[in-house]
């Protein structure tokens, strides 16, 4: 349904549970559902049947592709990309039953950041900036901004620039010129020269 009183596009198939927001241009498409209390930003795409936690926090313009569940703990900044069918854990002792009980954990994937197909982000981690996890890949630790990331689990192989290009020699991307120095987390752009 798009509505002109909400400001972004429901398919008919899914659900906007009363309480959660939802950004102007934001479009949810078939079969998901959006928890009381969740927050999703502007000009997002929600693909097919993803799951958003009351506790979730997404965004200005991420796209999430078909078969995510961003669960309670969860926290997307702008322009995040989520792979078909990666997982966002939430419990480092889950049990169906126990005197534990049930202790969330937060993930933070930072601004520009892309998670690949299938990939598995443990909870308690935090994902830097522009930071490009594979396709397949488990990560069990903190990533730094424009890592990388391969395997299982998940290790740095080098460097990835915000247009997405693998940066070679002294960090300057082959695509479009951007230079970077090393930073504190990571890497962190500098004017081309």
């Amino acid at each position: 349904m798009a509505s002109e009183d909400t400001g972004y596009f429901v398919h008919e198939s899914s659900y906007v549970d009363e309480g959660a927001e939802v950004g102007d241009g934001s479009k949810v498409w078939h079969f998901s559902h959006i928890q009381s209390g969740a927050r999703i930003g502007k000009g997002c795409v929600l693909g097919q049947n993803v799951n958003v936690a009351g506790d979730v926090v997404v965004g200005d313009r991420c796209k999430i592709q078909n078969n995510v569940s961003l669960y309670d703990g969860v926290v997307l900044e702008d322009e995040v990309f989520c792979g078909p069918s990666c997982v966002f854990t939430n419990d480092l002792m889950p049990r169906a039953h126990g005197p534990m009980g049930w202790t969330v954990g937060s993930t933070v994937v930072k601004k520009g950041a892309s998670i690949g197909a299938n990939a598995t982000i443990v909870c308690g981690n935090t994902i830097g900036e522009y930071a490009m996890i594979g396709s397949g890949s488990v990560v069990t630790h903190d990533v730094a901004s424009h890592a990388l990331m391969v395997g299982v689990p998940a290790r740095r192989i080098g460097w990835v620039c915000e247009c997405g290009a693998k940066l070679e020699g002294e960090f300057t991307c082959p695509a479009c010129g951007l230079r970077y120095v090393e930073a504190e987390n990571g890497l962190a752009a500098r004017n081309a020269e």
